[in-house]
């Protein structure tokens, strides 16, 4: 699981620096790369999306160990 929410954690912090770049620039990393809503664009949103929620689980860990 540990590996998981490493990945996890990769994927989150590349959503927050497009989430930057779009908001500091108006610059989206992942349309120029892959195009505008194109499949692997949907897929790396989707990846992103869900590494978020898994990773909302490390909020909770610390409460489980006391």
């Amino acid at each position: 699981m540990e590996i998981l929410q490493k990945v996890c954690l990769v994927l989150t912090i590349i959503g927050a620096i497009n989430w930057g770049l779009i908001g500091l620039f108006d610059f989206n990393l992942v349309s120029f790369l892959f195009g505008d809503m194109s499949m692997l664009s949907k897929i790396i949103y989707s990846l992103v999306g869900i590494a978020g929620l898994i990773n909302i689980g490390l909020l909770f860990v610390h409460l489980e160990s006391h």
